[in-house]
C-alpha cells in the first residue's frame, strides 16, 4: 500500500509532417509543419485485490486541433467480481477494433499514423473514448482458446470550441444523448491467431446558431462495425480489419443541411517485424471509400494509402519512427469538422506524405 504503490506513466512525443502537393492532417504540411505534439501523463492504483482506478492527462497538438489544452483522456474505477465479470465506470476508452486503445501509446505500435481509414485522427475526439460504463470479461476454455468480451454505454462531451472553426460566425453546441456498443475477441486455440467484431451505435445533436437566424438543429444517428483479424508468429505480426460506417443525418432546415444517408467503407492489412531489438519495420496498405455505393465518382470518392514505417528503439525509454505515405485519392483529406475546408475535387490526386517523430516514455 502507500503511495509509492501508483503506478505512474508518461510519454512525450514530437513529430513532424512534410507532405507533396496536399496539405493533410495540419494546415501548410507542403511547407513541413511540427504540428504534431503528444504529451501525456498517468496514473493507476490498485486500491484493493479486486477494485483499481486510473487517470490519463493528456494534451496534443495537431495542426488547428488541440492546442495543447491539457484535459482528462481517460479516468476510470474499475472492479473485477470474477475472470469472467468486470464492472468500470468513468471516462474509458472506446474498444473499437485492434488499435484504438493505443491510439495514445506510441510505444505500442510500429506506425506512426495508424492506418487512417479505420483510426482517422480527425475523428479521435468521437472515437476515443466516452463517458460511462463497461462490463466486461474474459473466459478461457482449453478446448476453444479464450473470449474476451466488452459491452459499453453513455456519451461523449464534444468541445465545440475545438471542433468549429476559428472566427467562425456560428456558434455551435453538440449533445450526444447516447452511445453504446461492444467488442468480441476470440484468441483461437491455433496459437497467435485472434479474431473479432466490434459495434457501435450513436445519436449526435447539433445546434448551429447563425447570425440573425433562427437556430438549425442537425440529428446524426451512426453507426459503425469493424471486423478484425490477427495472426502473431515469432516476431512477424499480421493484421487486417474492414469495416464500414453507416451516417443518417436530418435537420430541421434541409436547405441549410440536406439530409445524408451514406456508407462509407474502410480496411487495411499491415504487416510488422521486431527484426532486432533496436529495429521493428513495418507496411500497410488502406483503403477508404466515403460512399460505398459511389467508390469512383473521382478521385475525392476514394483513398489508397502505401505506408511504409522503420521503428528504432534507441534504449528501453527513447524511440525514433520515420514514415513514408504514398496516396492515390483525396478523400481522407476532409475534415469532418471543415476546420480548413478542402476541395478534395480540384486537390492533387496523386501525392506522398512523410512524418518523422521521436518519443519518450517511461
Amino acid at each position: 500500500g502507500g503511495v509509492a504503490s501508483v503506478d505512474v506513466h508518461a510519454f512525450v512525443s514530437q513529430g513532424f509532417i512534410l507532405t507533396l502537393e496536399n496539405d493533410y492532417l495540419a494546415d501548410d504540411t507542403t511547407d513541413g509543419s511540427f504540428e504534431f505534439t503528444e504529451v501525456g501523463i498517468n496514473f493507476t492504483k490498485q486500491l484493493t485485490d479486486d477494485f483499481r482506478a486510473g487517470v490519463q492527462l493528456f494534451a496534443q497538438d495537431l495542426g488547428p486541433v488541440g492546442n495543447y489544452s491539457a484535459s482528462f483522456d481517460w479516468f476510470y474505477l474499475d472492479y473485477r467480481l470474477r475472470d469472467w465479470l468486470g464492472f468500470r465506470a468513468g471516462r474509458l476508452k472506446v474498444p473499437y477494433g485492434l488499435h484504438n486503445e493505443v491510439q495514445d501509446i506510441d510505444a505500442a505500435r510500429v506506425p506512426i499514423l495508424l492506418p487512417q481509414s479505420v483510426y482517422p485522427l480527425q475523428t479521435r475526439q468521437f472515437l476515443f473514448a466516452q463517458t460511462g460504463a463497461e462490463l466486461y470479461g474474459f473466459l478461457r476454455s482449453p478446448a476453444l482458446g479464450a473470449l474476451d468480451y466488452r459491452l459499453f454505454g453513455g456519451t461523449i462531451f464534444l468541445d465545440a470550441e475545438s471542433l468549429t472553426a476559428p472566427g467562425s460566425p456560428f456558434e455551435v453546441a453538440f449533445d450526444v444523448p447516447f452511445v453504446v456498443g461492444g467488442r468480441l475477441l476470440w484468441e483461437t486455440p491455433l496459437e497467435g491467431f485472434r479474431f473479432g467484431g466490434s459495434v457501435q451505435f450513436l445519436r449526435l445533436d447539433t445546434t448551429v446558431l447563425p447570425p440573425g437566424a433562427p437556430s438549425v438543429v442537425i440529428e446524426n444517428r451512426s453507426s459503425l462495425w469493424v471486423g478484425s483479424a490477427e495472426y502473431h508468429v515469432a516476431d512477424l505480426t499480421l493484421t487486417a480489419e474492414y469495416s464500414r460506417w453507416t451516417a443518417d443525418q436530418e435537420s430541421n432546415n434541409p436547405m441549410l443541411s440536406p439530409p445524408i444517408e451514406q456508407v462509407s467503407e474502410r480496411a487495411y492489412g499491415m504487416a510488422t517485424y521486431r527484426a532486432a531489438t533496436w529495429l521493428a519495420p513495418g507496411a500497410y496498405y488502406s483503403v477508404y471509400f466515403p460512399d460505398v455505393d459511389d467508390r469512383d465518382a473521382g478521385r475525392q470518392s476514394y483513398q489508397h494509402d502505401v505506408a511504409a514505417t522503420l521503428r528504432f528503439d534507441i534504449n528501453a525509454h527513447w524511440l525514433v519512427k520515420v514514415e513514408g505515405h504514398y496516396m492515390v485519392g483525396t478523400a481522407g483529406l476532409v475534415n469532418p469538422v471543415s476546420l480548413s475546408p478542402t476541395n478534395t475535387a480540384s486537390a492533387t490526386e496523386h501525392w506522398a506524405a512523410y512524418f518523422l517523430n521521436t518519443t519518450a516514455y517511461f
